[in-house]
């Protein structure tokens, strides 16, 4: 049974929440503050974090903020509908999804199995060995990442962005196949998730000495990881 933070000051959402997922294997830890939702947070080994971004204490952006300074922990945003600087600046903080309220239980619980999916990848792939690509080097099974020896923290969605990519060096990875293979659903045009989790990616990338161009953005079609920067000239 996996245990999930629910974070949310409404009451009753988070009652019907609790029994609803606890009915599929859920054990649901509902708290409805964010300061204490923090806490909490980083007190327990949670599989995944429920977070609305409206709460009392410490909203939910500051929340997130908090828990990626110390914690990789998959975060699902829960969001007013129409607000799309809150899902924005959440995806650029580090949250893997985002869900609008109000929203059908059922697609929450997709969402969450879609995440814990990709988050069990790494027991999966343990026997396929190394990626390795440019000075990246990718263990699925250990689920770490270097860059000419210096490790690189990812989230769980940068992680599996960049193994896609890692399995097809300089070869176009479409949208479609990345919504579907990292985010757990179909690609909507609409849907600015997955343009936030690549610059992110490319942004981490960069930071540690990779050429932000290696994650190259092919428009209207997919991305591609580039194989052509010298690996010598990155930072180590």
């Amino acid at each position: 049974m996996d245990d999930i933070l629910l974070i949310d000051d409404d009451v009753e959402l988070c009652s019907m929440l609790t029994e609803y997922m606890g009915r599929f294997g859920f054990r649901v830890t509902a708290v409805h503050r964010g300061d204490t939702g923090l806490s909490a947070a980083l007190e327990k080994p949670f599989a995944l974090v429920l977070l609305d971004v409206m709460l009392p204490g410490l909203d939910g952006l500051e929340v997130l903020r908090r828990i990626r300074t110390v914690s990789a922990i998959s975060v699902l945003l829960l969001t007013a509908r129409g607000e799309d600087v809150d899902r924005i600046v959440g995806l650029e903080i580090g949250a893997d999804d985002y869900l609008s309220k109000p929203f059908n239980p059922r697609e929450l619980l997709a969402r969450v199995r879609a995440i814990l999916r990709r988050t069990a990848g790494g027991q999966v792939k343990q026997e396929q060995g190394l990626l390795r690509a440019e000075g990246l080097e990718l263990n699925p099974a250990a689920r770490t990442v270097l860059l000419n020896g210096s490790n690189i923290d990812l989230t769980d969605v940068e992680f599996a962005l960049l193994e896609a990519l890692m399995r097809s060096p300089g070869t176009v990875v479409t949208r479609e196949e990345i919504s579907e293979s990292v985010l757990g659903r179909k690609f909507h045009p609409f849907d600015r998730s997955l343009d936030m989790h690549v610059s992110r990616l490319r942004r981490k990338l960069a930071e540690n000495g990779a050429p932000e161009a290696q994650v190259k953005t092919i428009r209207g079609v997919g991305y591609q990881l580039t194989v052509s920067f010298n690996p010598q000239r990155a930072k180590v």
